[in-house]
């Protein structure tokens, strides 16, 4: 799988991860538990590590942690998870809640998710980052509308990573918070590649081009995540599913060739005239 960069401390990622909203929400039952082991069995023996999560997602963090602790993977893996709460104190009980649940003493990332009480909670994480508790530190949302807020804080210098929405569908991103992370040296996970979904419903039943299979793109998932990586911005992209058939798929989209920007600029194209 391709590796990038991350740029505050030069650690290489793999560009494709895992996201756990609505997929890692579930209960105590044993064959979707069995499920998930397979999806994270999978995402690592592909070459992927990232697995990213929040207090929002129901029971995530709980899987999350059930998962790796079964299969003993936390080694392989760099987990992500967000503080999403008002307040000190309730910010400082959530994330340890997270810890807990998610198993592990140090949290790889710790984002602040859609930017709530940012300022308190950038100052507890902060502390926490220089004490060893936290590795890194980022902030998050979902929505093109806040990526002027995400842009300001991306000037602050105080964050490690930034997670945004960004598809084929959904380009907003480009002219704006991609290329100001890459010059200020942030790394950037990309979440709703598929835009929730929307972008399959608008391909249903229409074939992939014969020039983007020529290019080794073997379903639409992949042709939608291989416009993903392949911008020089992106660290990590994460698609979320309790599939492993499609945690494979997915994985597959992060290897070479990358689409070169005029490859990118034709695959736009042609959705756009779907």
């Amino acid at each position: 799988m391709i590796l990038r960069s991350i740029p505050s401390s030069g650690e290489r990622l793999p560009a494709i991860g895992l996201g756990t909203y609505q997929a890692f929400d579930v209960g105590a039952d044993r064959a979707a538990h069995a499920r998930l082991q397979d999806v994270v069995r999978t995402l690592t023996a592909q070459g992927g590590s990232l697995i990213d999560s929040s207090p929002m997602y129901g029971r995530a963090e709980a899987a999350v942690g059930e998962v790796h602790a079964a299969l003993g993977l936390r080694d392989k893996l760099f987990l992500a998870t967000k503080v999403w709460t008002s307040g000190r104190d309730a910010g400082i009980r959530q994330m340890q809640a997270s810890f807990r649940l998610m198993r592990t003493d140090v949290m790889d990332l710790m984002q602040i998710h859609n930017l709530v009480d940012w300022r308190t909670h950038t100052a507890t994480i902060e502390q926490w980052k220089q004490h060893g508790n936290v590795r890194y530190i980022g902030i998050t949302h979902y929505h093109a509308g806040a990526h002027t807020d995400l842009a300001r804080l991306i000037e602050t210098g105080k964050y490690d990573f930034v997670q945004l929405n960004y598809s084929i569908a959904e380009r907003e991103a480009e002219t704006g918070v991609l290329p100001q992370a890459q010059a200020k040296g942030v790394a950037v996970i990309v979440n709703r590649p598929f835009a929730q979904n929307g972008l399959f419903a608008r391909v249903r039943g229409k074939p992939l081009p014969g020039w983007a299979a020529e290019l080794g793109y073997h379903s639409w998932a992949q042709f939608f995540l291989r416009y993903i990586v392949s911008h020089p911005a992106v660290t990590c992209v994460i698609p979320a599913t309790g599939n492993p058939a499609h945690a494979l798929e997915c994985c597959e989209a992060g290897r070479e060739p990358l689409a070169d920007e005029s490859t990118r600029r034709r695959m736009a194209r042609h959705f756009d005239q779907l």
